[in-house]
């Protein structure tokens, strides 16, 4: 056995409580617009597919992985996102890939895909070294440091030099605290989202997300304004991708869609990786063996000898711990779809206007899907060549609207994270108070702590 495949002692991260029995409607409420993992129940950890009823309304929680492809690949004709589910993040992302549906979503993804071929995606590599060199200049000299706050604006820095040419000062800094505010505030949900119908009634609990997603859109039609005056054909970014980017008819994308499509990509793609950043790092103090042995590799292959995809196939151990850290932590806890076409999910039917709940969450450490589900094991991923064919494995979504940009953020995470354990051997002060997830459009924690950090010799 070598040192990439031995495995790590038994390490479980702290996790939120698990409820003894299942709860009723009204703790579920409160218990979810804390967090939404905060609801479930042991049998949940146990059971495959559980029918409920919320607020009157049938629903089936799937957790069987043939279920999953079910409803999201094979049927999901039979199924949609429900309108309301957009409420906490459509003010950040418009009318962009992520919320919307059927004809419009076939379209724009067709139009969007030349973006995130791997060729595209190796073309962005250098944006994201230097993103990950600017946070490691950041951090030189500090012996402590919100780690947190530093992916934020790390992952901000990369998505806005892979998007505009440009880094995270300036109208960055700005549009990094506009989406630092809007997601630990208006995001979460609020009792007008339970009880709406839809994503545009009631609108009075959406006032907060309008005004700060006003200023949001404002700042990234601004930088769009910008290159429309001052073109830069010799900018290998996405949005000279976009503007080059034709519809099926072979005309260019609208003003309006190549702003609601930056938007997606700014606020849906720095979010999930700075968490995925943070958890990943916040695992590694937890078992610093394993930290010593991902250094290992990066010391072999540093980030700046990185030019292609292929170059990241140096760092196998560093993939499998960003791997597990997307299973324990995933960054979109919660699937939601309503059947709109009478369907039977692995022997229970289903009707129109039922809910379908999907919990990567749940998923990921479920007793009957995984060994030791809430253990720390990376090692687990070492002989995945390809993750994502497994079953129980859904970081980022599955079926025909699995995540289009998932390439493109595990490639800025392993170059950042690396940037940053070249430098630093990462740790959290004795007797630190353990971090919790508390999930709301994506799972970020309980607090920030500060972590100390020593140079390397």
């Amino acid at each position: 056995m070598d040192a990439l495949t031995a495995p790590s002692p038994l390490i479980v991260p702290p996790a939120p409580k698990v409820h003894a029995r299942p709860i009723g409607n009204l703790r579920a409420i409160w218990e979810m617009s804390r967090s939404l993992v905060g609801s479930w129940s042991e049998a949940d950890f146990d059971d495959l597919l559980t029918p409920y009823v919320f607020l009157g309304q049938p629903g089936l929680v799937v957790s069987d992985p043939a279920g999953v492809r079910h409803v999201m690949g094979s049927h999901a004709h039979n199924y949609r996102r429900p309108g309301k589910s957009a409420r906490p993040i459509r003010a950040l992302v418009g009318g962009g890939l992520l919320l919307t549906e059927g004809e419009t979503w076939r379209r724009q993804r067709k139009s969007l895909a030349p973006a995130f071929t791997p060729a595209a995606i190796g073309a962005l590599l250098p944006h994201f070294t230097a993103a990950g060199a600017a946070l490691a200049d950041r951090l030189t000299g500090c012996d402590r440091a919100n780690l947190a706050e530093a992916f934020h604006q790390t992952a901000l820095d990369a998505v806005l030099r892979a998007l505009f040419s440009r880094n995270a000062d300036a109208d960055g800094a700005e549009m990094a605290r506009l989406a630092r505010r809007y997601l630990e505030g208006p995001a979460h949900l609020n009792l007008f989202d339970f009880l709406a119908k839809g994503a545009d009634d009631l609108a009075m609990g959406d006032t907060a997300r309008r005004r700060i997603g006003g200023q949001w859109f404002a700042a990234v039609e601004a930088l769009i304004a910008e290159r429309h005056a001052n073109p830069r054909p010799d900018c290998h970014d996405l949005l000279g991708r976009l503007l080059a980017a034709r519809n099926e008819d072979g005309a260019p994308l609208g003003d309006a869609e190549i702003r609601d499509q930056c938007g997606t990509m700014l606020a849906a793609g720095f979010e999930t990786t700075s968490r995925l950043l943070f958890w990943t790092a916040y695992l590694l103090t937890l078992d610093t063996a394993t930290q010593d042995r991902v250094r290992a590799e990066i010391v072999a292959f540093p980030p700046e000898r990185v030019t292609s995809l292929d170059d990241l196939k140096a760092w196998p151990l560093m993939r499998s711990v960003l791997m597990e850290a997307l299973r324990l932590y995933p960054p979109v806890p919660l699937i939601a779809r309503e059947v709109v076409t009478a369907d039977e999910i692995l022997g229970c039917r289903v009707e129109p206007g039922h809910m379908i709940m999907i919990s990567p969450w749940l998923i990921h450490r479920h007793r009957k899907l995984w060994d030791q589900p809430l253990a720390f094991q990376p090692e687990r991923f070492i002989d995945q060549p390809h993750p994502w064919g497994i079953d129980a494995f859904i970081p980022f979504g599955a079926g025909p609207r699995v995540c289009i940009g998932a390439s493109f953020a595990l490639a800025e995470a392993q170059i950042i994270l690396a940037s940053l354990l070249e430098r630093f051997n990462i740790a959290l002060p004795a007797g630190a108070r353990p971090v919790l997830p508390k999930a709301g459009i994506s799972l970020a924690a309980d607090h920030e702590p500060n972590f100390d950090l020593t140079p390397i010799a």
